[in-house]
């Protein structure tokens, strides 16, 4: 880890310094498959079996140095979340359904990460399903496990840790262990038996997510949830709360999750995001990236579009409110999911050198009538004035008016004393009162939620001055713009405005967080009237929209659509059902002709005997004659 020391003092002044992020190549990848294996999840079982070595060769495309290991999951062994009648069902939970599985389990980890990929195949093929009783899972234990005992999965510390988690099911959140007696909160601790069974199962409560996002943070876990397409939602409103978190969705079968691992690897890869640890309370610090284009975007401390080799750089800027107990505070800036880290080492001025040099009975207070310390005179009692030059005993009323701002106000405002001529400010539980009529204190502010100045600034003569990152009359408009930022990398997807770090949406049919969603605008990505709108056709046929146009502050705006507009291949089966549909269309008009064909033929045929028929018969008759 880099280290960084700086000096600050509460006196308003800032210390600003620079971290820069590169993305380096061949980076080294461990993965650990963390799988649910309950009966729900068969046929995926089934397909991992054949997907290691395909596993290991597409990731491989990305790195060279690759370890892959094995872990899986059920839930809590214990009713209501098992089987547990009759006593058979413990040891078989499949009987229900005349199928045999093996016994429930919470966790059980499978293989230590290791670069033999048929150990991998191997070990997979051995496994089974089991069943549990109730829909949710517990991976969230599992993922507790496979995060903390690090030994025994085998994390190594320079390398980038990956782990997918896979279920088709919502998963147990903290507190439900409730219903089956369990209370104890999880500690996030290692308990992995010498079979490597999760033996905590039973005493402690599932993980809360505020205890899953600190151990990954801690131990530098990159989590991808693979999961089914009726869940997605929920793991998505997971990942929002878990940094490092990405969601891809799985095919019933698991047979693209290959694919989805390896896209959410490239997705992991081509952003950076600084995470802050042990910020303490006192320090403000404000954030501004430069990332791609050169253009510092101020409030964001993320950067997305990476490629290989790309750097990044943020500027940080650190502020002291106040005065902390402690002299010093070490903190930690670090990319999300990786080991590198800055220590910021935070030093607080918070004395004066001069009090050591204060002068009593000094000569400059009116011939010793005062300290003189740090360049002030701090007067003896009953003298008063910036010299000392007062004495109470002196007092004359005609010196009031001297304290009094306006005609018919109270003396000092009612909150001070005139003494020769000056105000002498009362002291206040609430906090501080001074000026010359004691008219500014430090506790008559604008409050939001209760808290003066939104605790996001200083009260100073009835006005809030906001610390960095903050503005409004209270201070509860926050400056950050990351939280506006679409997935496409545009402000409020440009449709709308950033005001204190939430999008206002100006577009009519524009709504959602960063004004992303728009199902009523005639071209959904297409977000300024002004623009010029282009499309391009690729070397596979497929038709890419882009728009080029300027924001109101100027800048050169180019947005692509995601998804270009691909042809379709032909359909087989419509190809098939055409020409056999044509040949036997074909076949009918062929007998419908010759059915005519001959048609006319008998006709005329029949036209022809019968004429022939009536010319006998005419002889005939004519003969008898």
């Amino acid at each position: 880890a880099c280290v960084v020391s700086c000096l600050l003092s509460p006196s308003g002044d800032a210390k600003r310094f620079t971290v820069n992020v590169r993305q380096v190549a061949d980076y080294p990848v461990d993965l650990y498959y963390l799988m649910d294996v309950s009966f729900s999840m068969k046929d995926d079982l089934e397909r991992l079996r054949t997907l290691g070595n395909k596993l290991a060769v597409t990731m491989g495309q990305t790195t060279s140095n690759l370890r892959m290991g094995f872990g899986a999951f059920v839930d809590k062994t214990k009713s209501p979340y098992m089987m547990a009648y009759p006593p058979e069902a413990v040891k078989n939970p499949c009987m229900g359904i005349s199928e045999t599985c093996q016994a429930q389990f919470g966790f059980k980890h499978v293989l230590s990460l290791t670069e033999t990929v048929s150990r991998f195949t191997e070990e997979v093929d051995k496994q089974s399903v089991s069943r549990n009783r109730d829909a949710p899972e517990g991976g969230f234990d599992a993922i507790v496990q496979a995060v903390v005992c690090k030994e025994r999965i085998g994390w190594r510390p320079d390398a980038s840790h990956l782990l997918v988690f896979t279920t088709d099911d919502k998963s147990h959140l903290a507190l439900d262990g409730r219903i089956a007696g369990i209370i104890q909160p999880n500690d996030g601790q290692c308990y992995l038996d010498n079979d490597n069974y999760y033996n905590k199962t039973q005493v402690l409560d599932y993980p809360s997510l505020a205890l899953l996002t600190d151990k990954m943070s801690e131990n530098n876990i990159n989590l991808i949830f693979a999961v089914t397409n009726l869940v997605v939602p929920l793991y998505k409103e997971y990942s929002k709360l878990i940094p490092g978190t990405t969601v891809g969705k799985l095919s019933d079968d698991s047979g693209n999750v290959i694919e989805l691992i390896k896209e959410a690897y490239e997705r992991i890869r081509s952003k950076v995001e600084l995470e802050l640890l042990d910020i303490p309370a006192e320090l403000n610090l404000s954030f501004n990236a430069t990332c791609l284009n050169g253009e510092v975007i101020p409030g964001l401390k993320s950067c997305t579009g990476l490629k290989i080799g790309d750097t990044v750089s943020f500027s940080v800027e650190a502020q002291l409110r106040s005065c902390p107990k402690e002299k010093s505070h070490t903190f930690i800036i670090k990319p999300v999911g990786f080991k590198d880290s800055l220590e910021v080492t935070v030093d607080y001025a918070c004395s004066c050198n001069c009090e050591a040099h204060a002068v009593a009975n000094s000569p400059l207070c009116s011939n010793g009538n005062g300290t003189h310390e740090c360049g002030v005179c701090h007067c003896h009692q009953g003298r008063l004035g910036p010299r000392c030059e007062c004495s109470v005993e002196d007092y004359s009323p005609s010196d009031d008016v001297n304290c009094i701002p306006k005609p018919g106000s109270p003396i000092c405002n009612g909150r001070g004393d005139c003494l020769c001529g000056q105000c002498s400010c009362h002291s206040n539980e609430f906090g501080q009162v001074w000026g010359k009529y004691c008219e500014c204190d430090d506790f008559n502010c604008l409050r939001f939620k209760g808290a003066l100045c939104s605790d996001h600034g200083k009260c100073s003569c009835g006005i809030c001055q906001c610390d960095a990152g903050w503005k409004g009359e209270n201070c509860n408009c926050s400056t950050r713009i990351d939280t506006c930022m679409s997935s496409i990398g545009l402000l409020c997807t440009g449709r709308g405005s950033c005001e204190c770090s939430v999008c206002h949406c100006t577009q009519p049919g524009a709504h959602g967080t960063t004004c992303d969603r728009c199902p009523t605008c005639p071209d959904s990505f297409f977000h300024d009237a002004n623009a010029v709108n282009c499309s391009y056709k690729d070397e596979n046929d497929c038709v890419v929209h882009f728009q080029y146009y300027e924001d109101d502050s100027g800048k050169s705006i180019l947005f692509v659509v995601k998804e270009p507009e691909c042809p379709e291949g032909p359909n087989i089966l419509v190809v098939l059902l055409a020409v056999a549909g044509a040949i036997i269309l074909l076949g009918l008009i062929c007998l419908l002709i010759w059915k005519l064909l001959i048609t006319i033929h008998d006709r005329r045929e029949f036209a022809r005997f019968e004429e022939e028929r009536a010319k006998a018969k005419w002889d005939t008759v004519r003969k008898l004659h």
